[in-house]
């Protein structure tokens, strides 16, 4: 029997419902589901379902494995994997029918000895740098590997299936550095389609880009934490104005519940020390669970109809809240909300992100496995 004294809830009505709205955003676009990182901590297989069932037309993962994970589960959409270094196990990604990224020369390379020794011909999207200086070449290498796959392409190799890159700061939409990576995507493609490139898909917009930049949708757009419903840009719009709802809601049951005295150190060095006779509250979740040990003193929870804040320092299975005087009425076994959707007053992983000093996407992709995924508002 598995027993965890906490859970994740996740509402796949939710993800279905962020992607319809998504599909609605990108207008004329394919929309692709990123759910790379096990969907964002949600769960890849009920998550890539959900998504599918919401109108996603293409998955796409960052690691190899995940993409096998969702083949060898009988997912048969198109799916895009990004990340793999020298030496990755390309043949089986092309047996499998993975879409792949290619971002410089050496993975070209490996791509059609992949595909040579598969017997199949490989589909590859071609990576340009167009700013984030991270994945991809810089636009004129970029060129030189464009002419080099279309070259592989007449022997059989592979088939250039798509052009595709990054942005550093979609959530900054005006931001000039945003508009000159439209500029060098642009002038990408149009070398592409001088150099006789049968694109099925051109692909830039990330969710930022897809819930406000719509001149830069092209043919498929890939939104990855709006699926999840937290907002890309939460200065600027929340889920709610966004048409989304967080599909996530982290919940425990309280260990302890006990009395204590003013002047009691709380965790380790007592960072926290009660200010009046009080009542003290265990959570067992802990920096092992993906709980920032930053948001010591700041991480925010619901229980009981109260917003309270973690007292003292988070250790590695469990931190302790300041229940108050009123904590007496509190039982063990009552169930703590981090956090949720917001619906019910409880905080969202936005909050935390802020309590955190990061954003909601570390907050959410960080939970570790030993917390099981529970799982509501599935297919019918």
């Amino acid at each position: 029997m598995s027993y965890y004294p906490a859970r994740a809830v996740v509402d796949l009505g939710a993800i279905r419902a962020n992607v319809a709205r998504l599909r609605e955003y990108a207008g004329e676009a394919q929309v692709m589901a990123v759910v790379k990182a096990d969907a964002y901590g949600h769960g890849l297989l009920p998550v890539a379902r959900s998504a599918l069932a919401g109108g996603a037309t293409w998955l796409g993962v960052a690691q190899l494995e995940e993409a096998f994970a969702l083949r060898d589960a009988g997912v048969d959409a198109r799916l895009l994997a990004w990340i793999y270094a020298p030496g990755a196990p390309l043949a089986t990604a092309v047996e499998k029918d993975v879409d792949l990224s290619v971002p410089a020369p050496w993975a070209l390379r490996e791509v059609i000895v992949a595909a040579r020794a598969s017997g199949r011909t490989a589909r590859v999207h071609l990576k340009v740098d167009t700013g984030l200086a991270r994945g991809g070449s810089f636009l004129e290498p970029w060129t030189q590997l464009l002419h080099d796959a279309l070259a592989a392409e007449a022997d059989g190799s592979v088939r250039v299936v798509g052009v595709w890159s990054h942005l550093a700061r979609a959530d900054e939409v005006d931001h000039p550095s945003v508009r000159a990576q439209f500029e060098v995507f642009d002038e990408a493609l149009r070398r592409a389609d001088a150099a006789g490139a049968d694109l099925e898909v051109r692909h830039l917009a990330n969710s930022a880009a897809t819930l406000s930049a719509p001149a830069v949708h092209y043919d498929l757009v890939r939104p990855g934490l709006a699926v999840y419903g937290l907002s890309p840009m939460p200065d600027l719009r929340s889920p709610a104005e966004l048409g989304l709802r967080p599909a996530m809601r982290l919940e425990a049951s309280l260990s302890v519940v006990k009395a204590a005295p003013a002047g009691q150190g709380v965790s380790y060095g007592h960072t926290y020390t009660t200010t009046r006779d009080t009542v003290l509250g265990v959570i067992p979740l802990g920096y092992a669970d993906g709980i920032p040990r930053h948001a010591s003193g700041t991480g925010p929870l619901r229980i009981g109809g109260r917003t309270l804040t973690i007292a003292g320092r988070v250790c590695m299975d469990q931190f302790v809240v300041d229940l108050g005087p009123e904590g007496a009425a509190v039982e063990v076994g009552e169930t703590a909300v981090l956090f949720g959707s917001g619906d019910d007053g409880e905080p969202t992983a936005q909050d935390w992100a802020e309590a955190a000093g990061t954003i909601s996407y570390e907050i959410v992709t960080r939970l570790g496995a030993r917390i099981p995924r529970e799982y509501v508002g599935g297919e019918r």
